[in-house]
């Protein structure tokens, strides 16, 4: 999801630019302004609770604003993400943002601060208030309102700038200026964001010809676990000698192996657009482990295909294999082959349902020579990363 906070005292432009943003990357948008002028119109408790503190320039209570907020985040789950206006407005808030979005198994991708002069701002403030009525725009309230932001709102963006995702904008000039500058940063904010692809299917369906391949053309880094733990065992590390048994018999590996190399891998080769994962998740509870994992590093799954082939086709592929040299130690045995496409019916196909449930999963036929599959693999692909930018 596409995450953003525009960030801003009063009156430097944030609505107008809002809505143009929403337009423009299909946000659901989360004003509490609106959402507390919306209460207050209804002359709900809490409508009136807000219009009292409003009235006075003050800042509604942290209880009331998440309230409004999870709601409606909750509503806008099929949106491309998130636009907010006027949150995070203190410290406290922004921690709770970050809350809020872990819920949904997502982050900010950036805090965009309109930068006007404070002159500029009364001005456009006191105009605002003689077109629109609003009874927060006369001048005493605006210099309070100024104040509040100075000393409360502010050091959010230090919260920000600590984790990288701040970016002062120039907020004065022509509407489409501001924009033009706006989009600017947002796209290359998005060229930073990795592109992570769960590349499943059952054993025998491509995955790791069809991974190596995406990787090379999209610049993403190609992890295998299962070439990881081949690695270990040519090696003779302690790990090696302790997965060798467990591979030989086509059971999976302990996860707590696993995660382990696949973070070191990450983290070693983390200047690239994003990575392709072959062999991992395996099961539900890998699913949850990789997304801790991403997390601790800003990141998140981005998108799952599954490719899709029939067993008897898998079993013709892996016997293949086996009379090349390129064969594993689980092609020589029937038995073992029917074992792990077992394993994949019951623990690894309920992966696929837990990303199709986040809006996360395509299914593709893999059947096909291998440029047949990687036209119709890239066209997922590209829709995937399209869709998420």
């Amino acid at each position: 999801m596409l995450n953003i906070a525009l960030f801003g005292p009063p009156g430097a432009g944030k609505g107008t630019q809002s809505a143009l943003l929403v337009e423009k990357y299909k946000l659901a948008y989360i004003s509490t302004g609106d959402l507390l002028r919306q209460e207050i119109s209804e002359g709900s408790e809490l409508g009136k609770k807000a219009k009292e503190l409003i009235d006075r320039g003050q800042l509604v209570s942290d209880e009331m604003i998440v309230q409004l907020i999870e709601k409606r985040i909750i509503a806008s789950a099929d949106k491309n993400g998130i636009l907010f206006d006027g949150f995070p407005r203190t410290m406290v808030q922004a921690y709770i943002l970050e809350g809020l979005l872990l819920k949904l198994n997502t982050s900010l991708a950036c805090m965009l601060s309109l930068e006007v002069p404070r002159e500029e701002l009364i001005v456009r403030l006191l105009e605002r208030g003689k077109i629109s009525g609003r009874t927060d725009d006369n001048a005493e309230v605006i210099e309070f309102r100024l104040e509040e932001y100075n000393n409360k709102t502010k050091p959010v963006a230090d919260f920000y700038k600590d984790r990288n995702k701040y970016i002062p904008i120039q907020g004065v000039g022509e509407i489409s200026e501001v924009f033009d500058r706006l989009v600017q940063s947002i796209d290359n904010t998005l060229q930073q964001v990795w592109f992570n692809l769960v590349l499943t299917g059952a054993p025998g369906s491509g995955k790791g010809t069809q991974g190596r391949l995406l990787a090379k053309k999209y610049n993403l880094y190609y992890i295998s676990t299962g070439s990881l733990l081949r690695r270990e065992i040519k090696a003779g590390s302690d790990i090696g000698v302790k997965v060798k048994d467990i591979m030989d018999r086509g059971e999976l590996v302990p996860d707590e192996i696993v995660i382990r190399l696949i973070e070191s891998e990450i983290r070693q080769h983390n200047n690239v657009r994003g990575f392709v994962f072959k062999g991992f998740p395996r099961t539900i509870v890998q699913a949850y482990i990789l997304d801790g994992l991403l997390r601790r590093l800003d990141s998140s799954v981005s998108y799952c295909i599954e490719l899709n082939a029939s067993t008897i086709e898998s079993i013709k592929r892996l016997n293949a294999r086996s009379k090349t040299p390129q064969a594993r130690s689980y092609d020589m045995n029937t038995e073992l082959i029917i074992n792990r496409l077992e394993e994949y019916n019951e623990k690894t196909l309920p992966v696929a349902d837990f990303y199709n449930k986040q809006h996360k999963f395509a299914s593709m036929n893999a059947i096909g020579d291998e440029k047949q599959v990687f036209e119709r693999l890239s066209e997922k692909v590209e829709a995937a990363m399209k869709m998420l930018r």
